[in-house]
């Protein structure tokens, strides 16, 4: 992290899970399509996926399905931006909390991973859900605050996105839970190399 930041100490309750994963959550056409500043984010992820890659942290890749969001379609597939690589995981899920019903946290485990790097879309759905889950399963949780979106639902009473994002990543930032990390960081300030000799 930056030089005027304070790095935050790692706390996580998992036994003997050191290791850091960067998760990407539903960066998929239909998905993306409307988010707020859809461009710049997908671009952030993609460097923060190279990045986590050169340092040697786990990258998990989460992709939702539902009737709307069918498996298989185009619709469902991750945005042409971003490239799977082979060896990396990819946890199926049909809820907001990726851990519900899935095989994300044997995956985490399998990988001794106690920390989460969290990027992806909804801002206000499954992101969201996603880092409540984390936490209260014992993991540390981290926002990358300009690496998540979310759709225009204002008309059905919803603040703006920008507004959205914006509160999600100040409530995030001041997160607490006994013997757990919460907190937010740019992308350009995440330091994948400090979390994989962690």
């Amino acid at each position: 992290m930056s030089a005027d930041r304070p790095r935050v100490a790692l706390m996580t309750t998992l036994t003997d899970r050191p290791r850091t994963a960067l998760v990407v959550i539903d960066v998929q056409n239909a998905v993306v399509a409307g988010g707020h500043d859809r461009d710049a984010v997908v671009g952030a992820i993609a460097g923060l996926v190279d990045r986590a890659r050169e340092a040697g942290v786990d990258v998990v890749w989460v992709q939702h399905s539902s009737e709307h969001l069918v498996e298989g379609s185009d619709e469902w597939q991750i945005v042409p931006e971003l490239t799977r690589a082979g060896t990396e995981p990819v946890v199926h899920k049909r809820y907001a909390d990726s851990f519900e019903e899935t095989d994300l946290e044997q995956t985490l485990a399998e990988r001794g991973v106690g920390h989460l790097v969290v990027t992806g879309a909804q801002t206000d759905e499954c992101v969201r859900s996603t880092l409540h889950g984390a936490i209260v399963r014992g993991y540390d949780a981290t926002l990358v605050s300009d690496a998540h979106t979310t759709e225009d639902q204002s008309a059905y009473g919803a603040p703006t996105p920008d507004l959205v994002i914006a509160h999600t990543n100040l409530y995030w930032t001041y997160h607490t839970a006994p013997g757990r990390t919460a907190g937010t960081v740019a992308a350009a300030d995440v330091d994948f190399g400090a979390f994989a000799s962690a």
